[in-house]
């Protein structure tokens, strides 16, 4: 007889799937992500988990899609500056990546191809239009961003989970006698979300310069 567990399951949807995927790899890492592990996290077979997602490349990037949508909700409001809005949407994505930081390896290794993903960037270029902005120009800047706060997120986020700490390296014990610039610029500890918004600002307020060009 056939193993009930490996028919769908009630009250186990897709968006339950996703969500047990993102907390593994928070709790494990991406890479020791597997359908039979995530199976086990819900209590079903692997196979059960296929009626779901196909592969794991479709639950990868099911992953993406799930961590991102949250961004549709980042509309530009009346009489909103373009630049805000963007500044916004970049807070936005941060916030998105470090509340789950085992997918960051996910989303800087896949290319953005599917449905949902490919329709928040559509939208995007349709406000930046709006602004001015020509559609290369526009995926120009929204590709600098989500690319600045990508890479500002894995930093922010230090060492994946699942990663041998000893292998990190830091500046957190510099010796102030030999780099003596370098450890008062430390000394106030790592002001993330401060040096975010700072380097997004700028960032933004280039294109404003580039687009009046």
């Amino acid at each position: 007889m056939a193993d009930r567990r490996a028919r769908p399951r009630a009250g186990l949807t897709r968006e339950r799937v996703l969500d047990a995927a993102l907390d593994f790899a928070d709790r494990h890492g991406v890479a020791a992500l597997s359908m039979r592990k995530l199976g086990a996290e819900l209590d079903v077979e692997a196979m059960t988990l296929y009626h779901y997602v196909p592969n794991k490349d479709a639950l990868f990037e099911a992953m993406v899609d799930r961590l991102v949508q949250s961004l549709a909700r980042v509309e530009p409001g009346d009489g909103e500056d373009w630049s805000a809005w963007l500044i916004r949407l970049g807070g936005a994505f941060r916030d998105a990546l470090l509340a789950h930081p085992g997918a960051l390896p996910v989303l800087a290794t896949r290319p953005v191809t599917s449905g949902p993903s490919v329709e928040l960037v559509e939208s995007a270029l349709r406000y930046l239009g709006r602004a001015g902005f020509e559609p290369p120009r526009a995926l120009d800047v929204l590709n600098a961003v989500m690319t600045f706060v990508l890479g500002h997120a894995l930093a922010e986020a230090g060492s994946p989970p699942g990663a041998d700490e000893s292998e990190v390296d830091s500046l957190a014990n510099v010796d102030g006698a030999d780099f003596p610039l370098l450890a008062l610029a430390l000394s106030a500890g790592p002001r993330h979300a401060e040096r975010f918004a700072f380097a997004l600002g700028t960032l933004v307020r280039g294109f404003a310069t580039a687009r009046s060009r």
